[in-house]
């Protein structure tokens, strides 16, 4: 049996911390919160207390204060089912510290945690139940209110699991796992992408194609390649980007969430290189099929606004399907690019390219009012900074830009951050590397 040096009680706490995205010294913080006025005095600094949760992970058990401290850090007891010195079975926090995959204990029953880690000693016991573990791991980790980097932390190590599964599994199940190994890698590229690393972006997007190939699903071939476009926008060739997004399309049908995707990334590419009138071609077309009853995916409400506003008023679209609560899996997969409610910051990038500021500027004041704080909000921000300064408008792209970096510092969404550069001019303008 294989066996650990760290005392389960600390790869549990490392396990758990690692699961919430908390850094050591994040941790640290939220102790010191949980002892109060009375209890801080006790505690050194955020550098000591990093230093004392890296002690404690490493095996030096917190002292019964401590220890209570840590527990309400948690919301959790300290002995009890869920507890962070009692807790789960040995073999679930074997298997979690082992592999890296978060460990999240309201999210699982103990038979869930049982059978997955059994199929992770034995791949051959594989089953779909194995697999629905693993995606509702991929759902628990998709929303926009995250740290980039921390989501990188958390799902990198979800696709060495699944890759260490599939070797062995039986077929049907085989297939499954390449299929939520695409769904990750394509994850982990747009988070490496949001938290400023390009090349790791390009490496998982390689990934995510390789498996959507292997596991012969058009569909995710198809979206790793309209991601591997939405990837070649920073890097500046205009040609790149409609080559992958035009390949996208081809592995799909007009009517399909990915071809949507795809050729709002052409539209992009059209407006880099200053082709008004391909850019206007692919947000009609777009707004034609939503207008026509097509499920888009999250990200695409608003091509119309941007069809409007380039001259497109003979399409005579009203509004943009959104998919509803309950559409299948392979509709909705994974979050695409941005939350309902933003759709419109996909198409103002087209409008900033092809100097139309004043429209792109209508749109992302019609649509960042009440969005959601996270780094994709943030990205918004600063694109409507960088329109405001190239209107002219000094003052309220400054105001803006302060508020942008703001909630970019708050959710480490150092994509937003390189925007704001671009306002000064102190980067050129497809910049990828810092």
């Amino acid at each position: 049996m294989i066996t650990i040096e760290t005392p389960l009680w600390a790869a549990r706490l490392r396990a758990r911390r690692r699961a919430r995205l908390w850094s050591r010294r994040e941790l640290g913080e939220r102790v010191a919160e949980a002892a109060g006025d009375a209890g801080r005095d006790r505690l050194p600094g955020p550098d000591g207390m990093a230093g004392m949760v890296a002690s404690w992970e490493a095996g030096e058990r917190p002292d019964e204060m401590c220890a209570e401290w840590l527990c309400r850090a948690f919301d959790a007891d300290e002995t009890g089912e869920r507890g962070l010195f009692g807790g789960e079975a040995a073999g679930t926090t074997l298997w979690h510290h082992l592999t890296g995959v978060p460990l999240v204990p309201e999210r699982f029953s103990p038979d869930d945690e049982e059978r997955t880690g059994r199929a992770i000693e034995d791949p051959a016991r594989a089953d779909d139940r194995t697999v629905a573990y693993f995606e509702a791991v991929l759902d628990a980790y998709t929303r926009t209110d995250m740290r980039p980097a921390g989501l990188v932390g958390a799902l990198a190590p979800v696709f060495g699991a699944i890759q260490g599964l599939r070797r062995d599994a039986g077929p049907a199940v085989r297939r499954s796992l390449l299929r939520l190994s695409s769904q990750d890698a394509d994850l982990v590229s747009r988070m490496y992408c949001e938290a400023g690393d390009p090349e790791a972006a390009l490496v998982w997007s390689d990934r995510a194609l390789r498996a959507a190939r292997e596991a012969g699903d058009e569909r995710l071939v198809a979206y790793a390649l309209a991601h591997r476009a939405g990837l070649e926008e920073f890097r500046g060739d205009p040609g790149e980007v409609i080559g992958l997004a035009v390949a996208a399309r081809e592995h799909v049908t007009p009517a399909e969430p990915p071809a949507a995707t795809a050729r709002r990334h052409e539209a992009q590419g059209h407006a880099m290189a200053g082709e008004e009138d391909m850019c206007h071609r692919c947000l009609e077309e777009c707004a034609e099929e939503a207008a026509a009853g097509t499920p888009e995916t999250p990200g695409t409400p608003g091509t119309s606004a941007a069809s409007e506003a380039l001259g497109a008023s003979r399409s005579g679209v009203e509004g943009v399907a959104r998919p509803e609560p309950g559409t299948p899996d392979d509709d909705r997969l994974r979050p695409i690019e941005y939350p309902a409610g933003l759709g419109g910051a996909l198409a103002a990038g087209c409008l900033i390219d092809l100097h139309r500021p004043a429209d792109a500027i209508e749109m992302l004041e019609r649509e960042l009012p009440g969005a959601p704080a996270g780094y994709m909000t943030a990205y918004a921000m600063a694109r409507l900074a960088h329109a405001y300064a190239d209107a002219h408008e000094d003052e309220r792209s400054a105001a803006t830009a302060r508020a942008a970096l703001a909630l970019s510092q708050r959710t480490g969404a150092t994509r937003a951050m390189r925007e704001l550069l671009l306002i000064h001019g102190e980067a050129p303008r497809w910049m990828f590397a810092g």
